[in-house]
């Protein structure tokens, strides 16, 4: 998959209903071939014309949007924000039931004290994100656990954070089945947090 202009729709890495019943297939199926397509398609036709800037990674646009003429930085670090903030979410989900083990287990003991109070933390980020955006788990320049919460599609690639987990709180992810109820969706999604997916992650950016 092409990590540079033309920016392809990433595959789900798993089947539309593989969260249900926490998440249902009809959201995951709108959620990804719907709206993050459209955040694809949207990113591609802002570079279209711009061929100097087609072999740029997404997270290159991202860091460095400033320096796009300014008649594209808004509609790139819009979409571009988009197409990595979903694939990160999507990449950090599936229905195992799971607590998080190794590494990340130590780590967020260590920072919350409890893995029910890292839920209760990253539930209250997302529940006070006014509107649209994201509630993020990430690590430090200390390589201590952060809960951090950004607007809209904004990232954290611009600060020293590395994310290692997120949920999405704009109401496309949750509306159909939980309606206005954000905070069912939340309490749910902790179910389908890839714990094995999260603990590459953050091994990785260590």
């Amino acid at each position: 998959m092409n990590d540079h202009y033309p920016f392809e729709l990433l595959p789900l890495p798993y089947e539309f209903d593989a969260l249900e019943p926490f998440i249902d297939a009809q959201t995951m199926e709108i959620h990804h071939n719907r709206h993050l397509k459209t955040y694809v398609d949207n990113l591609n036709a802002a570079l279209k014309d711009y061929p100097q800037y087609h072999l740029m990674s997404l997270e290159q646009l991202i860091r460095f949007v400033c320096k796009l003429p300014v008649t594209i930085q808004t509609a790139v670090k819009d979409n571009a924000g988009g197409v990595y903030n979903h694939n990160f979410y999507f990449s950090i989900m599936g229905n195992l039931n799971q607590r998080p083990m190794g590494k990340m287990n130590c780590m967020i003991k260590k920072a919350f004290g409890t893995y029910e109070n890292f839920e209760v933390a990253l539930k209250e980020s997302a529940l006070k994100r006014f509107g649209s955006g994201w509630a993020w788990l990430a690590i430090d320049s200390a390589c201590t656990l952060k809960i951090i919460s950004t607007a809209n599609q904004d990232t954290l690639l611009s600060t020293d954070l590395r994310p290692v987990l997120l949920i999405d709180v704009w109401e496309h992810a949750y509306y159909l089945k939980y309606k206005n109820k954000r905070v069912d969706y939340i309490d749910n999604w902790f179910n389908v947090i890839n714990w094995n997916k999260v603990e590459e992650i953050l091994i990785a950016e260590l």
